[in-house]
């Protein structure tokens, strides 16, 4: 018994999701993928589990591909509670919340930072996050919807009066709050600081690769180290990545980077508000990659909203790398614009974007291997 259950635990059939290729079609030729395969990638895509029985019903029928009846799965498994596994996995994938358990910040400089608060930010993003899935609202809400999710720890945290017990519940938010979307978020804030500071330059290497689509690239080699020493005279963060900017070698991604980073400067680096930092007054003032000058948190959101599908064709292509399981290639770049542009007819809601990426070739088709 024992080593027929080792032989079936270490089976590739076991650990991974096959697909077989047909018989009689030549190497590199594409194929459609069978109905029940299509509710196997359709289930781990949005339930990372197996499919259940009505899924592979329609399989078995082979009624599952046709247009009415996918789009009615798809908004029946997104209403689902097993999409908590796609709400929890995705993000915590896309937006690094996955960091989050290893971030340890410096208890001598964040006193009130602990394991309740790290839980409470997760828990936030994942709730919030689920919302706009659940609610099916637009993608660009992810950037400027003036609600959250709190209990009294967080909230105190964030100076949000009148929320007791520890319970999350949905708190709406004035307009003019610094907290609308994910930018606000001490989850995010926190996974794009060091333990001790903030860092402009994490942050804005975050911005550009999950909102702008724009990752910089990999840093030159023998990069001089950012100042950690004392000085005289304290030295902001911005004072001390100017003399760092002052090397040719780092100068041209840390004009970008640095430029997004320092408008989120108000948060310290376990997403409390500011306006002194060591050194003297923040100052938020940062430039988008486009030269256009953006002052906050306010300003950042307002320039990424400016640009509405750079956004939205940022989170289809994360969204598609995670449904396909592979990292997109040039070819898939065009199917990705479709998805957009088809989303972008209807109000850019969370459920276009996904069902563009189920109805898409990559999604639907398969290319027999070489051997």
């Amino acid at each position: 018994m024992e080593h027929a259950i080792r032989r079936l635990l270490v089976s590739p059939e076991f650990l991974l999701r096959v697909e077989r290729d047909p018989e009689g079609i030549a190497a590199r030729t594409p194929y459609r993928i069978s109905d029940v395969e299509l509710a196997s990638r359709l289930s781990f895509f949005l339930w990372s589990s197996i499919p259940d029985d009505e899924l592979l019903d329609l399989a078995a029928r082979r009624q599952l591909g046709t247009p009415a009846n996918l789009a009615r799965q798809v908004r029946r498994m997104l209403s689902d509670p097993r999409a908590d596994a796609f709400v929890n996995n995705f993000a915590g994938q896309w937006l690094f919340l996955r960091n989050l358990a290893a971030a340890v910040p410096v208890q001598s400089v964040f006193p009130d930072f602990d394991d309740t608060l790290r839980q409470a930010f997760q828990k936030e993003t994942e709730l919030f996050f689920a919302s706009i899935v659940r609610e099916d609202r637009s993608a660009l809400d992810l950037l400027r919807a003036n609600h959250t999710f709190l209990n009294e720890r967080l909230a105190r945290h964030y100076g949000i009066p009148g929320v007791k017990g520890s319970h999350f519940r949905r708190v709406e938010l004035p307009r003019d709050s610094m907290r609308l979307g994910l930018l606000g978020q001490g989850s995010i804030l926190t996974v794009t600081s060091y333990p001790d500071r903030t860092s402009p330059v994490k942050r804005g290497k975050w911005i550009l690769e999950n909102l702008l689509g724009t990752p910089p690239p990999a840093p030159p080699a023998n990069v001089p180290p950012f100042e950690q020493t004392a000085t005289a005279k304290p030295r902001t963060i911005r004072e001390r990545l100017e003399s760092h900017r002052a090397n040719p070698s780092c100068a041209s991604c840390h004009r970008t980077m640095d430029g997004l980073g320092f408008t989120l400067e108000n948060f310290n680096a376990v997403g409390a508000w500011r306006e002194r930092e060591v050194g003297g007054d923040v100052n938020a003032e940062g430039t988008m990659t486009d030269g256009q000058a953006a002052v906050g948190v306010g300003g950042l959101r307002a320039a990424l909203l400016q640009h509405p599908d750079v956004f939205v064709q940022t989170l289809a292509e994360k969204l598609m790398t995670y449904g396909l399981g592979r990292g997109l290639q040039d070819y898939d770049m065009p199917v990705v614009r479709g998805v957009v542009r088809d989303a972008s007819g209807q109000g850019r809601k969370f459920s276009a974007l996904v069902m563009g990426i189920v109805k898409s070739t990559p999604f639907q088709l398969r290319r027999k291997s070489d051997s």
